[in-house]
This record gives C-alpha cells, sequence and structure tokens, in this order.
C-alpha cells in the first residue's frame, strides 16, 4: 500500500513539474501586464510539433534532445513576442476584457492554423519515445522519463528564479509589474521588458510541451488546451503573479490528479483540479502564496 502511494506520488510531482513550468509563464505575464493569455497553452503545442520534426529528423539522441529543445525555445520565444507586440501591445490600455477575447481568438488561430499546416494535419501523431524501459525501485517501477521531467523542470524553474531576483533583466521585470508608469519614468524600457517576459514564459511552455509529449507520448494542434487550462488552475491555486505559488500549485495540482487516478478513478481526475480552483477562490481568492489587492472603485 505504501509503495503504491509513494509511486503515485513520484507520478504526481512529474506531471506537477510541468504544469508548474506552463503556470509559470501565465504568472508572469500576468504579474506584469494583468493579462490572462489563454494562447499560452498553444505555445506549448507549437513546442511539442517543433520538437516533432527535428527529432523524426534527427533522431532520438544527445543531440537530437538537445536540438529539439533549442529550436522549440527559439521559435516559441519568437512566436511569444510576435503574439505580444502584434496581438495584445496595441491593446494595452484597452478594458481587460478586450485583450481577453484576443487571447481567446490567438488560442484559436494557434490551434486552426495547425490544422490547415501540410506538414501537421489535424491527425494525432506519436512522438518519439526516449525508452521505454522502466527503473526498477523495489515494489514499485518508474518510467526513465519521469526523473528527466523532474529534473528538466528544476533546472529550468531555478534558472527562472534567478533570472528574476539576480539579474538586471529580472530586477527590471520586478519594477514593470510593481508599477508600469513609474519603471518608465525611471528609464527601464518597459516595452521591451514585456515582450521578454512574454519569450521567457514562452520557453517555458515549449519545454514543457516537450516533457508533455515524452510524458503522454501522441500530439495534437488541439494538445494545449487541457494542459493550458490546467496550469491556469495551479497558477491561481498558488496565487496568480507568484512564481513560487505557480511552482507550488503546479506540484500540488499534479499530485492531487495522480492521487485521484490511482485510488478513486481516471474519469474524476479533471473534476477533482478544477473543483480545486473553486475551493481556493471560495476560501482564499488571491491564493496561497497570493497577495491581497485592494482596487479604488
Amino acid at each position: 500500500m505504501g509503495s503504491i502511494f509513494l509511486q503515485q506520488v513520484i507520478n504526481g510531482i512529474s506531471l506537477g513539474s510541468i504544469y508548474a513550468l506552463i503556470a509559470l509563464g501565465y504568472t508572469m505575464v500576468y504579474g506584469i501586464v494583468r493579462l490572462i493569455n489563454f494562447a499560452h497553452g498553444d505555445i506549448l503545442m507549437v513546442g511539442a510539433y517543433t520538437a516533432y520534426f527535428v527529432l523524426r529528423s534527427v533522431g532520438v539522441s544527445p543531440l537530437g534532445l538537445a536540438l529539439a529543445f533549442l529550436a522549440s525555445m527559439v521559435l516559441c520565444a519568437v512566436l511569444g513576442i510576435t503574439i505580444e507586440r502584434f496581438a495584445y501591445r496595441p491593446l494595452r490600455s484597452a478594458p481587460r476584457l478586450n485583450s481577453l477575447i484576443t487571447a481567446i481568438a490567438v488560442s484559436l488561430i494557434l490551434q486552426n492554423a495547425a490544422r490547415i499546416l501540410w506538414f501537421i494535419g489535424p491527425n494525432p501523431r506519436p512522438f518519439p519515445a526516449l525508452t521505454t524501459q522502466r527503473i526498477e525501485l523495489g515494489n514499485f517501477s518508474l518510467s526513465y522519463i519521469q526523473p528527466v521531467v523532474i529534473i528538466v523542470s528544476a533546472l529550468l524553474m531555478i534558472s527562472l528564479n534567478y533570472i528574476v531576483n539576480h539579474t538586471k533583466r529580472g530586477k527590471a521585470m520586478r519594477a514593470v509589474s510593481f508599477d508600469m508608469q513609474a519603471a518608465s519614468l525611471m528609464g527601464i524600457p518597459v516595452n521591451s521588458t514585456i515582450s521578454f517576459t512574454f519569450a521567457l514564459g514562452s520557453v517555458l511552455a515549449a519545454a514543457g510541451g516537450i516533457l508533455y509529449a515524452f510524458a503522454y507520448p501522441q500530439i495534437t494542434p488541439t494538445m494545449g488546451i487541457l494542459p493550458g487550462l490546467k496550469a491556469f488552475v495551479a497558477a491561481v491555486f498558488g496565487g496568480i503573479g507568484s512564481i513560487p505559488g505557480a511552482m507550488l500549485g503546479g506540484i500540488t495540482l499534479g499530485i492531487a490528479e495522480t492521487l485521484t487516478r490511482g485510488y478513486i478513478s481516471s474519469h474524476y481526475a479533471d473534476a477533482i483540479s478544477f473543483s480545486l480552483l473553486i475551493i481556493i477562490l471560495l476560501v482564499k481568492p488571491s491564493g496561497i502564496l497570493g497577495k491581497q489587492i485592494r482596487l479604488k472603485v
């Protein structure tokens, strides 16, 4: 019984690490421009497809994996900057509802663009597998991809934490998130800082998309919808705008989902995930690590 519980917890940490990577993109963008970027999950899809074509061309090898991550991250960073520049920046001073509708429109555009492209198409594709072997640890076993997912996710989150807290660009990001107008008056390039934030979030989404495709080796043009929504739940659960909160929310959501699958039923896993969102909004609307902000009406 204990070994089954431990295996489900490790499965949850692996899945939650992916949710955390995606949630970080949501929370960074919201922290700076107060925008829920619902196209973020579809950037994950673009990253997974980019890695798929690279691995099909080069093969699954250390070099192939490095090229796949590099190509996906670069392409998604450029895509994130482009979306911010042409879809969100013109609406920065408009009501938030306009930006929200635009984000949903961008999401649908990316999905349908992937559907009609001749080299992608609407049909599911099997993602190249690293290995089918498993690690035997006493009474339970793990797939080789799970430690890889956890380690890569941890390294990326540590790198993000260093960038935000210990670099000049990170200091600019924190200043813009605190007060955009004051940061501009102090000489901080607001537009380039926001673009950098979108690029950084898109890089994490690309990495999350590749890891998600390795863990669930099938990709489709709509594969980013559910992970994107669950990452949004994780960001709100941990406290939207809080980077540690996004990490905590992702891990918590992943563990709750796998424990539900292991002990109750896989049919209730999604319901439990979204129930957590409802509960946290009722009990603590700002999230676990979020700060209560008062707005003047």
